[in-house]
């Protein structure tokens, strides 16, 4: 069992072995629902990924930029090598 200090704003901060244990990052959300009893169910939001937050992990900001042509060359002789 973990225990957790409210603060004076009346904030809790979950200790990093918990968030680890629900699979959340900095920036990820959690929910939490009261049950009737006075307990609380804490869980990780599902995500809801987009197409276009997908495109955007691949640009570099840094670094040569490729055509399609150069890339499939590049695939080739990465397979090339791997066999």
């Amino acid at each position: 069992m973990t225990t957790l200090t409210i603060t004076a704003k009346g904030q809790v901060t979950l200790k990093q072995d918990l968030l680890k244990h629900l699979g959340v990052s900095p920036g990820e959300k959690i929910e939490a629902d009261k049950l009737p009893d006075g307990r609380i169910v804490v869980r990780a939001v599902a995500q809801d990924g987009a197409i276009a937050d997908f495109i955007g992990c691949l640009t570099q900001r840094r670094g040569p930029k490729f055509t399609i042509d150069e890339m499939n060359e590049i695939a080739t002789q990465g397979w090339a090598k791997a066999k």
